[in-house]
């Protein structure tokens, strides 16, 4: 390819979520952009697409017995701005892939802002921080309505910036590395390749303590059980007591709420012993995840979860593709002309994304579930529940029914 007639459009998605706790002598991030006043719910489609994108990019990216963990909401948000620009058969093919349905520009758009309001201060105990940011090679002219509408809707900064300089990827990690806690590094690599012209990248950071705590002198060492049959030893946390569960011929699930109103919570899936990780995984999506959530009851029991910690990072691209962007990322046929008139043509060169989950005694980012059959086994008078083998699990912000997270554990790290 002749680099001085073609450009690249450089996608690029981050997040995080770190389980410190948020308390006195812990800051947290600032969010300082002029929101408006929180909305009391959003479109249910934005949820249904958030929720069916996630599942889908997650049964995609599904390797070998390895933990996985990334965020729907970021990934939807930084394709969304992208899709701000897109025209022809490349918008049509985004809309269907990102499960928009009938939902019209403006009705996405306003869905996103109104997103970014309710997420604000869910909870005393508990932080979320969503930045959007496009970084805009100099010298090179966008239309005006598509970085409009990205400032207005999604509350993105835009920056104008010399790729060419040798600090420039310094300056875009720094942006993520301060809007992630410091969590995420490197979102792009230095030098900046010579053909691209713009990144969108979005940065979600969560910070949440649990509504009860995990009492530290109950952790113990136990044995965990991995794919393969062998065990190792591992921290593991313990609390009984009031809990919401379920369980069916294919898991057990519980919610672990966060902070004082219990709004975010984490749901954790364990595959029964006569099945496993892999046919919990067949079963999600978001019909079975609605069924799911709806049959969680108050029982009293008990849970046992090993402490974990791990990043995650890994491209979209062949993903997305099978999800039926293709033409996005096809360089002879990408229709981005709604950011910059043609020629050049614009295309999708990469989409990046990077994660970091951390669950201890005092807070965590996680939960998530999956399964066919709610009610094909009724509930003991006392749930027990011990995740001793690998897991799913998501974070949910349940007033909106929005995924932040979900991820699956194979092997507890720290």
């Amino acid at each position: 390819m002749k680099t001085d007639k073609k450009k690249l459009l450089y996608g690029v998605i981050c997040l995080l979520l770190t389980a410190s706790l948020a308390g006195p002598g812990c800051t947290v991030l600032e969010q300082e952009r002029g929101l408006a006043a929180p909305v009391t719910e959003i479109d249910e489609r934005l949820v249904q697409a958030n929720n069916g994108v996630g599942f889908r990019l997650f049964n995609e990216l599904i390797g070998e017995n390895e933990n996985i963990f990334i965020s729907p909401a970021s990934i939807l948000t930084a394709l969304a701005m992208t899709y701000n620009g897109a025209e022809g058969e490349t918008k049509e093919a985004m809309h269907d892939a990102l499960l928009f349905q009938n939902m019209t520009l403006d009705e996405i758009n306003k869905s996103f802002a109104d997103l970014l309001t309710v997420l604000q201060n869910p909870d005393p105990e508990v932080e979320i921080a969503v930045a959007n940011s496009l970084w805009a090679r100099a010298g090179f002219d966008f239309r005006d309505d598509f970085l409009r509408r990205n400032k207005k809707y999604f509350m993105a900064e835009v920056d104008v910036l010399d790729f060419s300089q040798d600090n420039a990827a310094n300056i875009i990690n720094s942006w993520v590395k301060a809007n992630t806690r410091d969590k995420i590094e490197d979102i792009v690599e230095a030098p900046l390749n010579v053909e691209t012209i713009l990144f969108l990248i979005n940065a979600i950071y969560f910070n949440g303590a649990w509504t009860e705590p995990f009492d530290p002198k109950l952790t113990r060492e136990a044995l965990f059980t991995l794919v393969d049959g062998t065990e190792k030893d591992h921290p593991f946390m313990f609390r009984g007591g009031d809990i919401r569960a379920m369980q069916n011929n294919l898991f057990q699930a519980v919610r672990l709420p966060y902070g004082k109103n219990e709004r975010v919570g984490m749901y954790v899936f364990l595959p029964i012993r006569e099945k496993n990780l892999e046919e919990l995984h067949a079963e999600l999506n978001s019909e079975n995840w609605d069924k799911w959530l709806s049959s969680f009851v108050e029982l009293s029991g008990d849970v046992s979860i090993p402490r974990f910690k791990f990043a995650y990072e890994t491209s979209l691209n062949s993903a997305l593709k099978a999800l039926g962007m293709e033409v996005a990322f096809d360089e002879n046929h990408a229709d981005f002309s709604g950011m910059h008139s043609i020629p050049p043509r614009l295309f999708i060169s990469e989409v990046k994304h990077k994660t970091y989950v951390e669950v201890n005694e005092e807070g965590t980012e996680a939960a998530a579930a999956t399964s066919v059959e709610m009610a094909a086994t009724s509930m003991p008078d006392r749930f027990t529940m011990y995740v001793d083998r690998p897991f799913f699990f998501a974070i949910v912000d349940d007033m909106t029914g929005i995924i932040l997270f979900m991820g699956s554990v194979y092997e507890p790290l720290e």
